[in-house]
């Protein structure tokens, strides 16, 4: 399980194309077939332990809750942070208060 950010200030700033905005995180760019979820769980949720086909990046937008990987151990994740799990690696996450997060599944998924 790796743990990743994507908070404002872990972007990278863009000044290109007379933008106006600084924070761009880029996620993935495929070739073939990718799923793009957008997941709510509500409070006292659960989405319960199971395998990622391939592999898998969980992004919190809204919310906070936890996730575990292969161990016991439950991490807590909050608004603008993610979590990639790897193809074949056993996952399970939840909510007491509830979240919401984009879920994007790809084999050629590389963070």
């Amino acid at each position: 399980m790796q743990l990743l950010n994507f908070a404002k200030d872990k972007a990278k700033p863009v000044l290109n194309y007379n933008s106006i905005f600084t924070a761009y995180n880029k996620i993935i760019k495929t070739e073939n077939a990718t799923n793009f979820g957008f997941m709510n769980v509500e409070a006292n949720g659960l989405v319960g332990r199971h395998r990622a086909p391939v592999p898998q990046l969980f992004i919190v937008i809204e919310g906070d809750g936890w996730v575990q990987g292969e161990s016991d151990e439950k991490v807590k994740v909050q608004k603008g942070e993610a979590v990639l799990w790897e193809k074949g690696e056993s996952h399970v996450c939840g909510s007491q208060k509830g979240l919401t997060a984009i879920v994007i599944q790809s084999a050629e998924l590389q963070i």
